[in-house]
C-alpha cells in the first residue's frame, strides 16, 4: 500500500488537475447561474435536473477552499458562483433559503431545511475567508442566523427542523461547522457562542454516555425516538463528529470534548467491513450492521477524523495506518472513466453502483485532501 504522503500527492492532483477544472468547465451552468446536480460519467451534466440548495453551498464552499490551498485556476469566478445563485434563486420570504429549484431557477420545495441553512453559513464563511472583500456576506450570514434562531430555537437546546424527525443530529453537525468556520473570522463573537451551545448539546445528549457513540434522531427532549430510528448509528457521522469536537476541544482546552472525539472514532471504526476496508452506511446501536453498502463521504470522514487525532500524540502511528487505509479506500471511489468523476455507493458484494457522479460529494473530497495537505505540511 502506498504511504500517506504519496497519498496526499495523489490526491493533490486529482483535485488540481482534474476535479477542479472539470466541474467548473462542466458543473457550472453558465446560461441560468448556479452549478449542476450531476455528471454522468462521460462527464457530461443531465439537463433538466432540479438542484438543492446545499450543492450550491458546497460547490461554492469546494472552490473558495480550493483558492485557500492555492490552486491556479479560476476559482475567484467559481466561489461566489454558486452562493450568489443561492442568494437569488433560493431566498424566502421567511428569510431563509428553500430546498429546491428547477434548472431554470423556478422553486419546485419551498421548504426551508436547518440542514440547508447550515450549508449556506459554512459557503458564506468559505468565500469570505478565501476572499475577505466579499463584506456583504458577513451582514448575510448574521441575518440568516438570526432569522435560524428566531424560527427554530428550541427551549431544550439546540434547533428544529422543518420536516419530518425535527431533533435531529446531522443538521446540527453542519452548523456547528459553519460556526467553527465564522469563528475563525470573527472570534469572541456570536459565532462562539454557537459553536459552544452544540457543542455542549452533543456532549450531553447527542453522544450515548455509555457506549460514547452518537446517535441521530431524538424526541423534543432530545431523548432517542422510540423504534429503530432510536437505534440508529452512522458510522461517518462519528468520524465527522469525531473531527469537529477535536477542534473545538482545542479551541477551549476542554479535555472533555477530546475524550468524546477518541471515543465517537472507536465507534466509527467498529463500523468499517473489514473485508471492504469501508465504513458501512448505518449500525444499529449494538453495532450490528443494518445497511452495509458504503458512501464515498464516509471514506472521507474516516480519513480526517484519523488525522486529527493523530495530531494529540496518542497512537499516532496507528491513526496515521488507518489514514493510510483509509485513503486507499476512498482512491478506488475516484477511479473513473474521466478522470475527476466520482462514484458513491459501493455495495455489499463489493460492486459499485454505476450512476452520475453527484456534485454534493465534492464538498467532501475536498475537505479530506485539505486536511491530507495540512498534515502533510505540519509533520
Amino acid at each position: 500500500m502506498k504511504s500517506l504522503h504519496d497519498f496526499a500527492i495523489r490526491f493533490r492532483a486529482w483535485l488540481f488537475d482534474s476535479a477542479l477544472p472539470l466541474w467548473w468547465e462542466r458543473g457550472a451552468d453558465r446560461d441560468e447561474g448556479g452549478f449542476h446536480e450531476l455528471l454522468g460519467l462521460d462527464g457530461v451534466h443531465l439537463p433538466g435536473t432540479p438542484r438543492r440548495a446545499r450543492v450550491q453551498s458546497r460547490q461554492s464552499y469546494t472552490y473558495a477552499l480550493a483558492g485557500r490551498m492555492g490552486w491556479q485556476g479560476p476559482w475567484r469566478q467559481a466561489a461566489p458562483h454558486g452562493i450568489d445563485y443561492l442568494i437569488l434563486r433560493y431566498l424566502s420570504a421567511n428569510g431563509q433559503f428553500c430546498t429546491l429549484v428547477s434548472s431554470r431557477g423556478e422553486v419546485l420545495d419551498a421548504s426551508t431545511l436547518l440542514y440547508d441553512q447550515a450549508f449556506a453559513l459554512l459557503a458564506m464563511a468559505g468565500v469570505v475567508q478565501a476572499m475577505p472583500e466579499r463584506t456583504d456576506l458577513r451582514e448575510t450570514a448574521h441575518v440568516l442566523l438570526a432569522r435560524v434562531k428566531e424560527a427554530r430555537t428550541h427551549s431544550a437546546g439546540g434547533f428544529t427542523e422543518t420536516s419530518g424527525c425535527r431533533f435531529l443530529t446531522n443538521p446540527h453537525m453542519h452548523l456547528f461547522e459553519a460556526a467553527l468556520a465564522w469563528c475563525e473570522i470573527e472570534p469572541g463573537t456570536l459565532w462562539d457562542a454557537l459553536a459552544d451551545g452544540i457543542a455542549e448539546l452533543c456532549l450531553a445528549k447527542f453522544i450515548d454516555r455509555k457506549g460514547g457513540f452518537l446517535r441521530e434522531y431524538f424526541d423534543d427532549t432530545w431523548q432517542p425516538v422510540p423504534g429503530d430510528l432510536g437505534h440508529v448509528v452512522e458510522p461517518g457521522h462519528q468520524f465527522e463528529w469525531c473531527w469537529l469536537l477535536e477542534r473545538w476541544a482545542r479551541m477551549r482546552n476542554d479535555s472533555r470534548a477530546h475524550h468524546a472525539a477518541v471515543r465517537l472514532y472507536d465507534a466509527g471504526v467498529r463500523g468499517v467491513d473489514p473485508r471492504r476496508d469501508a465504513a458501512v452506511e448505518a449500525l444499529s446501536d449494538d453495532f450490528t450492521v443494518t445497511r452495509p453498502r458504503a458512501r464515498l463521504w464516509s471514506q472521507t470522514e474516516r480519513i480526517k477524523a484519523a488525522l486529527i487525532l493523530s495530531e494529540a500524540g496518542d497512537g499516532r502511528d496507528r491513526l496515521l495506518e488507518d489514514a493510510a487505509k483509509g485513503a486507499a479506500s476512498l482512491w478506488r471511489y475516484l477511479e473513473t472513466p474521466v478522470t475527476g468523476l466520482w462514484r458513491d455507493k459501493l455495495e455489499a458484494d463489493d460492486t459499485f453502483v454505476e450512476e452520475p457522479a453527484p456534485a454534493s460529494s465534492f464538498y467532501h473530497i475536498a475537505c479530506c485532501i485539505a486536511s491530507l495537505q495540512a498534515a502533510l505540511q505540519t509533520k
